[in-house]
């Protein structure tokens, strides 16, 4: 049962020193606190996929003392979290790593007893993830279904008896009747010895694992030998698929999908190939093309739309969770452009970021700052905007430019690029660099230096405190014993950092005769801002061509929820801030919009919102050059591998897929397939949609997997989301998402999607 698959990471690298080293186990030293620093035995079990870690909780359970391989989002050697800067200082660098995890799970901070033994964890890990990652979906889904029969497998004598593989059903989500159990177990029981092993045991996943809806679309192309020639592959890129390049496509897809070598001879492609290529990259829903950077990034910045966070260093709620660097690091590698920063004076004349007014925790902005320098460009080259809300004395402002001038040395900007001061400069010339949005000096009015007075050393500003809108009672108690003022004395030294985006309040649209200037923004609560989207959208556009605008989550969030972004999205503001830390149906659609254009945390707005005429109001659709209408045909076919909701042995999920559009009002819908009972591992639903589009550029598309429940709410099985102008065309597959926007390993959506031009 083993040798086909179970290993693939052990087998590739069994000669590996750190995996076998990881295999055999050692001591480590687990740091939680200052005075919590305990020895525990952590070892990769055989699988290659999972961790063993000892604990000397009681009762604790043995499926609690194992993590994933998948889980892991990171290995960091060093002191590279705040729990090893805070907790391990005293111990030399080379000894200690974190696991960073990809859910909410705390980091994981370790430290070897030499630095030997931390290089064969920090290596081997990463070998390990690496060839995790390079695995195609046939690889994931061999050694998936290996892994469950080893589960199944009790008394360990790799061979599979009935009740065993009833078992195993359950363990892979499908729920099948002792009836068809035993029909399957007969036919593959060639041996007739009540017990599957080897070869029958291969029998048997063949059947499991058959697409006869796959199979049925490959008869249509291929000839009696079972051989889709090239010729016929690209028919079908070309009619079903409706890609324009098929004629190069072809020779490709066969090249780099096709297992086997005779019909690679043949410049054809067998069913294992197909199947590959469906499910591999140039099958996915998403236009391949758009995971990298292909729009015009040459524009001015308020042109683009921004990744943004709010509150970013919150891990949780927003009054009395914890604070964090770690957050501002999963923001920015989720690719956020934009954080915030509040800002208050702390202790030692250092400057800390918390939650005014709550219970939130405290850090150092030095901290913040470092984090951002170490991380703002990992995922992204494009600019990262620091919003300052600043609540600090004059003397603690000092020290917060002193640590943004010196930390982030050039990166830092501090003058206009190549002395544009009439509008914003585009991304591309801004890559590299970090901006900081804040309050300026009156008398400085001109921050693009045209007109500044240097002389000037400090003086009040008006102070614009988000903190004080929370609608809870034991901050409105707080504020009201502090005395809080509406003005600020700004410290020159920290008015210097603001070159392009000024803080000021928004005082109604501006009046044609009277322009503003461009580098002037204002931020909205989340309800005015609807309220102009609302009552005048078109002003609301056109004062967004020329200025940046930030919306951020209504007081009254003090969970951390988040707000739907497209409604402002659709008058042309940029920097929509959500809480990042809160998983939901508005982070899905936030990661779906600006997983377009290579992930780069900024989109460029469709035409129409950039036009200085234009007259687009998407709350009153008239005829304009919108684009061309659409009507999308959209058929749920099957899904594969969705995981269990409830983990316990007898629960199987009763999956259901809901189609939603969101875009302009006439465009959002929502349509549901049927439920499909007790089958999570291969449901076929086979179910047709219609989608009227009438603005495809402002359009996303999401399918959402569902555990029906009669009783209680639907369980959440997974999600994808993504711009409509991004889907591909013919069939496809959807790799499905957690409801933190990681990747299941192996579960997808198979669908037909066709999109036509409307009459």
């Amino acid at each position: 049962m083993e040798s086909n698959g179970t290993f693939l990471a052990c087998n590739s690298l069994k000669d590996d020193k750190d995996l076998k080293f990881l295999l055999k186990g050692s001591h480590l030293l687990k740091v939680k606190s200052s005075s919590w620093r305990k020895e525990r035995f952590y070892k990769l079990q055989e699988d290659c996929k999972t961790i063993w870690q000892e604990s000397k909780k009681m009762l604790r359970s043995p499926e609690s003392q194992i993590f994933s391989i998948e889980d892991i989002r990171d290995v960091r050697s060093g002191h590279k979290t705040e729990g090893m800067e805070k907790y391990a200082k005293d111990v030399p660098e080379y000894r200690c790593f974190s696991i960073i995890f990809k859910d909410q799970r705390k980091n994981l901070d370790l430290i070897a007893s030499s630095e030997d033994d931390a290089n064969h964890w920090i290596t081997g890990l990463g070998k390990i993830i690496a060839h995790s990652n390079s695995m195609n979906q046939k690889e994931k889904l061999q050694h998936w279904i290996h892994t469950c029969l080893r589960k199944a497998d009790k008394n360990k004598d790799n061979k599979m008896s009935l009740k065993e593989l009833k078992n195993f059903l359950k363990e892979v989500n499908i729920e099948v009747n002792d009836y068809h159990a035993k029909e399957i177990f007969q036919h593959c029981d060639k041996s007739k010895t009540e017990a599957l092993e080897a070869d029958e045991i291969e029998e048997f996943y063949k059947i499991l694992t058959e697409r006869k809806e796959i199979d049925d679309i490959f008869k249509k192309f291929s000839d009696s030998e079972g051989f889709m020639s090239c010729q016929n592959l690209v028919r079908f890129l070309y009619e079903t698929q409706q890609e324009e390049d098929a004629v190069v496509a072809a020779p490709a897809l066969i090249q780099r999908y096709e297992p086997n070598e005779r019909a690679k001879r043949r410049n054809a492609m067998t069913k294992d190939g197909f199947l590959m290529y469906l499910l591999s990259d140039d099958g996915n829903i998403f236009n391949s093309s758009h995971r990298k950077v292909y729009q015009d990034m040459t524009q001015p910045l308020s042109h683009y739309l921004v990744s943004s966070s709010h509150n970013t260093y919150l891990m949780e709620d927003q009054l009395t969770g914890p604070s964090s660097t770690e957050a501002y690091i999963r923001a920015l590698t989720k690719g956020c452009r934009c954080v915030e920063l509040d800002c208050w004076d702390g202790p030692n004349s250092e400057p800390v970021i918390y939650h005014g007014y709550t219970l939130t925790s405290k850090i150092l902005f030095s901290d913040v700052i470092k984090a951002i320098k170490n991380y703002a460009f990992k995922t992204s080259p494009y600019p990262v905007i620091i919003s300052l809300e600043n609540h600090c004395s004059v003397d603690q402002q000092k020290v917060m430019a002193h640590h943004m001038t010196t930390i982030l040395q050039d990166m830092l900007l501090v003058a206009p690029v190549d002395g544009n001061k009439s509008q914003f400069p585009s991304p591309e010339q801004l890559k590299g660099k970090i901006l900081v949005k804040g309050k300026k000096l009156s008398r400085q009015e001109d921050p693009t230096g045209t007109n500044g007075n240097n002389n000037l050393e400090a003086e009040d500003v008006s102070d614009e405190d988000e903190a004080a809108e929370i609608e809870d009672e034991s901050v409105k108690t707080e504020i009201q014993q502090k005395g809080k003022s509406d003005t600020l004395k700004l410290a020159k030294e920290l008015s210097d950092t603001v070159v392009y985006c000024k803080s000021v309040h928004f005082n109604g649209f501006e009046d044609p005769s009277h322009p503003r200037a461009f580098y002037e923004m204002s931020s909205f609560t989340e309800s005015k801002a609807l309220k102009l989207a609302q009552e005048s959208a078109n002003s609301f556009i056109h004062h967004n061509i020329r200025h940046l605008s930030r919306i951020y989550p209504a007081g009254w969030r003090t969970d951390s929820s988040n707000y739907n972004p497209i409604d402002l999205w659709n008058v042309g503001c940029q920097i929509v801030a959500l809480n990042f830390q809160t998983a939901g149906t508005e982070m899905d659609v936030y990661q779906g919009r600006f997983q377009d254009n290579g992930f780069s945390g900024y989109v460029l707005k469709p035409e129409f919102l950039r036009d200085e005429q234009t007259k687009f109001n998407p709350k009153s659709i008239t005829e304009g050059t919108w684009g061309t209408k659409k009507k999308l045909l959209l058929k749920i076919i099957s899904g594969q591998q969705l995981p269990k909701v409830n983990k316990s042995k007898n629960s199987i999920v009763d999956p259901k897929v809901t189609v939603e559009i969101y875009g302009v009002q006439q465009d959002n819908n929502k349509k549901q397939t049927k439920v499909i009972e007790n089958n999570g591992f291969n449901p076929k639903w086979q179910e047709e949609f219609t989608f009227d589009i009438e603005i495809p550029a402002l359009a996303l598309v999401r399918f959402v997997v569902e555990d029906f429940d009669m009783s209680t709410k639907n369980d959440f099985i997974g999600q994808y989301t993504l711009p409509f102008t991004s889907l591909k065309q013919g069939y496809r597959h959807i790799h499905l998402l957690t409801k933190n926007g990681d990747p299941h390993s192996s579960s997808t959506l198979f669908v037909y999607i066709d999109i036509q031009d409307c009459e």
